[in-house]
């Protein structure tokens, strides 16, 4: 059997990705609560936030207001979305760590989602990683639909590759690769890595699966397989996508855990204490618990929250 990575680290992304598609706007102290809960739970990697336009993303209005209250604790990165360069200047003058971009495999999806080509994304994203550099911020880079298109059905890994070996030649120091729409396979997974790594170093990929047609937790061991070692992934399974009609939430970070923990892969991560931060942002929410983890362990006994 081929050998797995011994440790794989989690990207937590529940704070952003997960709470950005909720129906109305939370409130600035859960998503100060959620975003404690995770780093109790051992998560080193939170995405907290995304400085857009509230025009377009209100959910995440007020991210500075949040930075500027967060409690970080050592050794855990708060990282941030950053669009443009608007967005980067509000990023640093919140003492962000870290920032995030995103592009598109699809030319579709990118006009739908950003109201730009391709190319034209990734030359918008240019002074913002050269700006980071300055700063001694680094930037993560994510490409959207990499293996499926609400628009254009099919995407191939040759339209993958450039995107992400163009993130990453810019500046990026790691690019996560997305499946939006959640209809990726273990198959169409490893022929993704298989392509991508040719002009991508396997160590600076990520993976980043919705759960749509049932598949993540399959794809995501492919991904271990092709010797991936990070993975996005959202508490409760919050999140989805605005733009892709259909798409279920990203993969819950409870069961990816509950994976990894059961292949013997290190995380640093405490189930029973993810568990119960997914539970309470539930019930701030007002919505079922997106983890079968999750639902599986509350069947039994309900963790107890503090």
């Amino acid at each position: 059997m081929t050998s797995l990575p011994k440790q794989v680290r989690l990207v937590e992304v529940s704070p952003r990705d997960g709470l950005q598609n909720e129906k109305r706007p939370v409130a600035i102290e859960d998503r100060l609560r959620l975003i404690d809960d995770l780093g109790a739970a051992g998560l080193r990697y939170i995405e907290a936030g995304s400085f857009v336009s509230p025009q377009w993303v209100p959910q995440m209005a007020g991210s500075d207001e949040l930075f500027a209250r967060l409690s970080r604790r050592p050794g855990i990165t708060y990282a941030a979305l950053t669009p443009n360069m608007r967005g980067f200047e509000a990023a640093l003058a919140a003492g962000i760590e870290e920032v995030a971009v995103f592009a598109a495999a699809s030319e579709s999806f990118s006009q739908k989602n950003i109201n730009c080509s391709i190319a034209e994304s990734l030359d918008r994203f240019a002074p913002v990683i050269e700006a980071a550099g300055q700063h001694g911020i680094r930037v993560r880079g994510y490409v959207s639909c990499v293996l499926g298109c609400p628009y254009e059905g099919e995407i191939r890994p040759q339209q993958v590759m450039p995107v992400a070996r163009d993130l990453y030649q810019a500046g990026c120091y790691e690019v996560s690769l997305g499946d939006t729409i959640g209809v990726g396979t273990a198959g169409t997974t490893r022929r993704l890595f298989e392509t991508v790594a040719r002009e991508v170093p396997r160590a600076q990929l990520a993976g980043h699966f919705h759960d749509t047609y049932g598949q993540a937790l399959a794809n995501i061991y492919a991904s271990l397989l092709e010797d991936i070692a990070v993975f996005d992934s959202s508490v409760a399974g919050l999140g989805g996508c605005p733009y892709a009609s259909g798409a279920s939430g990203n993969v819950a970070s409870e069961d990816v855990l509950y994976l990894l923990d059961g292949l013997g892969v290190e995380t640093g991560i405490d189930l029973d204490r993810l568990i119960q931060a997914g539970v309470r942002i539930c019930n701030v929410l007002g919505r079922d618990n997106g983890s079968r983890v999750a639902r599986a362990r509350l069947a039994s006994s309900t963790p107890a929250c503090s």
